[in-house]
């Protein structure tokens, strides 16, 4: 059975994986920059799917995220949330999955979280936590989704106001404090402390990388994103 659940969940990934591959081309460019509707070397045209190699059809120049890492990426999620589903909720992590790939993605290659990304995921995760609810006859856990998702995208707001973050580090965390208020107020601070040690544990190692390379270090660029997206599929998965 689980065999057949993670197979399952691997496919799925791997035929979304292209679609994501589209997103990320799209969207992963500079502040202040239009979206990517066509390769920067032939000039074409940039559709809704890309292959796994990463590279454009026409001149082979490179198109958003490396060979294979996409797809490989979009399957581990695809088996984490297929091992956490549990109940009506599942649609929601799964939406949260998919979307949480593309904005992984676009902030390690430019650093940001655009919110023609973030809006869609906010939107599908409201209306689908919305309809579990609904279908489990448990409106009132409605209440505690959108208090812990104001608590956690206040608490992120505050950072990015000192610029500890990035502007679209908060929207983000205000998705993923609703999804986690699904599951309850320690999953929510679970999420939050594991995204903040997966951070920490990805710059030092970043910062002994440089050391022993002896390479130049004026300051650590860590996406947050990325952190915060995985730190809320640890909770989920650890609860």
């Amino acid at each position: 059975m689980v065999v057949v659940m993670v197979t399952g969940a691997v496919l799925v990934g791997l035929l979304l994986a292209p679609l994501l591959r589209g997103l990320i081309a799209r969207f992963a460019v500079p502040e202040g920059e239009p979206r990517c509707g066509a390769c920067p070397l032939c000039g074409r045209a940039v559709g809704l799917l890309l292959p796994p190699s990463g590279r454009c059809p026409g001149c082979r120049g490179r198109l958003g995220a490396g060979a294979g890492t996409v797809e490989a990426v979009t399957a581990a999620v695809a088996v984490g949330v297929a091992y956490a589903a549990d109940g009506a909720a599942v649609a929601a992590l799964a939406w949260a999955g998919a979307l949480g790939v593309a904005l992984g993605f676009t902030d390690v290659r430019v650093r940001r979280l655009p919110y023609r990304l973030t809006g869609p995921l906010l939107a599908g995760v409201a209306v689908l936590l919305t309809v579990a609810a609904l279908a489990e006859g448990r409106p009132g856990v409605l209440l505690r989704c959108l208090l812990v998702a104001l608590a956690v995208g206040a608490l992120l707001e505050v950072a990015v106001q000192v610029g500890a973050l990035g502007p679209g580090d908060s929207p983000l965390g205000f998705v993923l404090g609703g999804l986690l208020g699904w599951y309850g107020w320690w999953v929510a601070i679970g999420g939050l402390v594991a995204a903040v040690v997966l951070a920490g544990l990805w710059g030092t190692l970043r910062a002994l990388a440089l050391l022993v390379r002896r390479r130049p270090w004026r300051g650590l660029d860590v996406p947050v994103g990325p952190f915060l997206l995985l730190g809320a599929l640890t909770a989920v998965l650890a609860r």
